[in-house]
């Protein structure tokens, strides 16, 4: 089910790549170390995908405060993230299916992947989107209902400098660099340290939720709570576990993640914009 605009209250860098980090004592490093045996059936091509996922992932299951999440890091100076919207005859990739083999035609692996902002029925963003140095949609500004617009909203940028999330009104008057990809959606999560003002702590909207923030030192984490969240609740996972001063909500129900290192190539329904980060066969 998408998280419209109305009607829903609560509705590369081409040389980055990827490294491993910890995420506290629950995170395992076991898919990162793995590579092909000889005793491996898989042919030279599978292995090489193979081994190139389980190097460069980085992604891991993680409890909190009783809720499930799926967690995946990457490090600014060695993670190729992209974002994906339409294939090379103008539609909508939808699925990550579709993208993986659209990236194999082309050498490439899809590595981890995630839906990426919101959008429209017809599969378009609802927000400012750039694609490889590419305006597709300028910045939305407007007020209206649903969660898009529960303001500050924010950006996720990739630029000349890495990656940063930011209100939308504090990436309007940026001096940094012109965006390489870029996706705007709504609420922000964490702003400068501090939560959404609007988030109740005793919220009973509880819905399957994904995000993306920045820490101090640039790391860009993606987090998916497979256990129906509140805002408050999800924004905490953010700030106090995670450690991002600024982290941004991408969107609800919809939400699903490919991520290979623990098993995961979420099914639903066709996805506007993608984010996912590529490596070389």
């Amino acid at each position: 089910m998408l998280e419209f605009v109305l009607g829903l209250v609560d509705s590369r860098m081409p040389s980055m790549r990827m490294r491993c980090f910890s995420v506290g004592a629950t995170f395992f490093l076991a898919g990162c170390a793995f590579a092909a045996t000889p005793q491996d059936t898989k042919n030279p091509t599978e292995q090489s995908a193979s081994r190139a996922e389980h190097k460069i992932s980085n992604c891991a299951t993680q409890k909190h405060a009783q809720i499930d999440y799926v967690v995946c890091r990457f490090d600014p100076e060695e993670a190729d993230i992209r974002l994906f919207l339409n294939d090379a005859e103008g539609q909508p990739y939808g699925h990550f299916t579709r993208l993986k083999a659209a990236l194999q035609e082309r050498g490439e692996s899809l590595i981890f992947a995630m839906n990426g902002g919101m959008y429209h029925k017809d599969r378009s963003p609802v927000g400012f989107y750039v694609e490889n140095e590419i305006v597709h949609k300028k910045e939305n500004t407007n007020d209206g209902p649903g969660n898009f617009h529960m303001k500050p909203n924010g950006v996720f940028i990739i630029d000349g400098n890495g990656f940063w999330v930011a209100p939308t009104s504090t990436f309007l008057v940026s001096n940094r660099p012109p965006p390489i990809y870029a996706t705007q959606s709504g609420p922000m999560l964490v702003i400068d340290g501090e939560l959404h003002p609007r988030f109740l702590v005793d919220s009973d909207s509880r819905k399957r939720r994904n995000g993306v923030g920045v820490t101090e030192a640039g790391e860009v984490i993606f987090v998916l709570a497979d256990t129906p969240v509140n805002f408050y609740q999800f924004a905490v996972f953010f700030r106090d576990e995670l450690k991002t001063p600024n982290a941004l909500y991408l969107d609800g129900t919809i939400s699903r993640v490919y991520a290979p290192e623990v098993g995961r190539n979420d099914p639903g329904a066709a996805m506007g914009p993608i984010i996912g980060v590529v490596a070389k066969q």
